[in-house]
């Protein structure tokens, strides 16, 4: 994606509007307000550097977090994805498999290096859809990793997300609602322990909230009601959180205090 495609994501999360009607330029006047003041201001003075750079190979890629080590102290490095980039070039007899081994070990030295975390995204195998529908049998494991083995080998965590509902699975097997069930699978962890992590996608906003809390008092939205924004009989259209005021929750001394 492009660096305007990933800055529209980043406001969505942070001001909860829908992705959509940013993209779009849709936006109510108190929207608009909102993506500016929880959106805009925020993204505008965060210490965030994207570049999207095509086809970065290793050594350019360390170069520029050098740089940034140097000039901003930069804390962590995300790489979208490891896949889309290229090697070092001195490897043109040899195949992608062996490619993707070099640029994993040259990450895992750079880490070292800046001493930060780097997080590679990577792309997973063709198994995972080949295994069936059984519940749970397409949760991804290590060796769905795409192209090379060296991933997991050279990784210090190794994470996987899963989420039932991509595959229709909206029920778990005592009939529970799981729509938006996000499982975060720690596959491998060099210095800890292996466990699954439970979060709810809020897809329209680009967002991940934790399974157990109300995905809007988790977000500071407080208590409110779903109203539907259309007709959708299936209940698929969009919705709107309509949040309770303020004013329920304040004493009459308050009210006459309050400066509106």
């Amino acid at each position: 994606m492009s660096a305007a495609q990933l800055v529209q994501r980043v406001l969505s999360a942070e001001s909860e509007i829908m992705l959509e009607k940013i993209a779009r330029g849709k936006m109510e006047e108190h929207e608009m307000k909102q993506l500016y003041t929880k959106g805009i201001q925020r993204l505008s003075q965060a210490p965030l550097f994207i570049d999207d750079t095509a086809a970065l190979n290793i050594f350019e890629l360390r170069a520029k977090c050098r740089k940034l080590k140097n000039k901003h102290n930069i804390g962590m490095v995300i790489i979208d994805y490891l896949q889309l980039m290229s090697g070092t070039g001195d490897n043109k007899n040899g195949n992608r498999e062996q490619e993707i081994s070099n640029i994993s070990r040259n990450l895992k030295g750079l880490a070292k290096e800046l001493n930060i975390p780097i997080i590679a995204l990577s792309q997973l195998s063709r198994a995972v859809e080949q295994r069936g529908t059984k519940d749970g049998s397409r949760i991804p494991q290590l060796s769905d990793l795409r192209e090379s083995g060296a991933i997991e080998q050279d990784a210090d965590m190794v994470m996987f997300l899963y989420r039932p509902d991509y595959y229709d699975m909206n029920t778990n097997a005592e009939g529970e609602d799981q729509k938006g069930l996000t499982e975060v699978k720690i596959a491998k962890h060099r210095n800890g322990s292996l466990d699954t992590v439970k979060l709810k996608a809020l897809l329209h906003i680009q967002k991940f909230v934790t399974w157990d809390d109300d995905p809007y008092n988790a977000i500071g939205l407080g208590g409110g009601t779903w109203r539907p924004v259309n007709d959708d009989a299936e209940g698929g259209g969009a919705r709107l959180f309509q949040a309770q005021s303020k004013m329920n929750n304040m004493s009459d001394d308050e009210l006459d205090e309050a400066p509106f």
